[in-house]
């Protein structure tokens, strides 16, 4: 008797096929806009305990997946589990956002452990597991990290940051050593997510947030090469694992993206013109680009806006997914009618 399987339609887009309705999750699906996950934040404590708490964060996951019957599930995480678990200092402030502390030189590295880094991010693996086993058979799990400048960032600035000028000073007097950096993030991030698919994790995504800071001659050497190893470090270890690209900002850079990388899917943020993107790319999954104001505001302007990526995109394999996240003041309904209009 043959098993039968019920077909992840995410799954099957990274992998060429097109529906006439396609796959779709939301970049920041779990989070403050669900009254469910803000109950649950209030009762955790802190932001990183809840992520590092296996029974919550596996619950946050499957919060929208259960409201919306979303075609995929996020880990709920965080991008800056791989500087946590090199044993940078990493605190979460009430509307502050995250906090570590800076890195400003090769010299500082030396505080990095590596070694630590599987007995610090176990709990991930533990949700991962755990969403596993709850999942609905038609809903893929995405295991997710920062690409390794997004998350150099933080690291090198101590947190979130509009000019960048630490890491840019350090980028231009002393690239050699902010190489150094950069391998470690790389090895790092491949262990991370292979921990993630190794528990159960059915494709990744790599998150390169700040992609759009960059200057054009340095955006290969710091975004496309380093992801691209890290893509092609888990093509070779987990060849059935698709891995999607989030250059977010990458503007015209995304196609030394698409040139350079062999992700199966490349994520658009909410700048990019669909035509032109489709014209530049027959080779990736595209994944994008509906604007989350749009989302926010609901009415006629969001069926407006879902028609016309439907109508662009035609009938090749495509994710239907944000620009970017969703934002919190976003009403859940709003998300429901959105699933709703891709699927009628």
């Amino acid at each position: 008797m043959t098993e039968h399987r019920t077909e992840k339609k995410l799954i099957g887009a990274l992998a060429g096929k097109a529906y006439d309705k396609p796959p779709v999750w939301l970049m920041r699906q779990a989070g403050r806009y669900l009254p469910e996950y803000r109950a649950l934040r209030s009762e955790a404590g802190g932001f990183l305990e809840l992520c590092l708490n296996p029974a919550a964060a596996a619950e946050v996951t499957l919060q929208p997946v259960r409201r919306f019957g979303m075609d995929a599930a996020i880990l709920f995480s965080d991008i800056l589990i791989v500087p946590f678990g090199l044993g940078q200092p990493l605190e979460f402030k009430q509307g502050d956002g995250p906090t570590l502390l800076p890195l400003e030189t090769a010299a500082d590295l030396k505080r990095l452990n590596h070694a630590g880094l599987p007995a610090r991010v176990a709990p991930i693996g533990e949700t991962v597991r755990r969403v596993c086993a709850d999942l609905p058979g038609d809903s893929a799990l995405i295991g997710f990290a920062g690409s390794p400048w997004t998350v150099a960032t933080y690291m090198v600035e101590g947190g979130a940051s509009r000019e960048f000028a630490r890491i840019k000073r350090w980028i231009y007097r002393d690239p050699s050593g902010f190489d150094a950096l950069i391998e470690q993030l790389i090895e790092a991030t491949v262990d991370y997510l292979s921990l993630q698919i190794d528990a159960g994790a059915e494709v990744i995504q790599l998150f390169e947030s700040w992609a759009g800071v960059l200057a054009s001659q340095a955006f290969d050497r710091w975004v496309v090469k380093p992801n691209a190893r890290i893509i092609q470090r888990l093509n070779a270890l987990f060849p059935t694992i698709p891995v999607i690209l989030f250059p977010r900002g990458a503007g015209l850079n995304y196609q030394s993206v698409i040139e350079g990388v062999t992700a199966a899917g490349i994520g658009l943020d909410t700048t990019v013109p669909l035509e032109w993107a489709i014209n530049l790319d027959s080779s990736h999954t595209i994944q994008g680009n509906l604007d989350p104001h749009v989302l926010l505001i609901g009415g006629p302007i969001l069926e407006i806006e879902v028609r016309r990526i439907c109508d662009a995109i035609g009938k090749r394999p495509f994710i239907f997914n944000l620009g970017h996240g969703v934002l919190p003041d976003t009403p859940p309904e709003h998300v429901a009618k959105l699933v709703g209009l891709i699927r009628a």
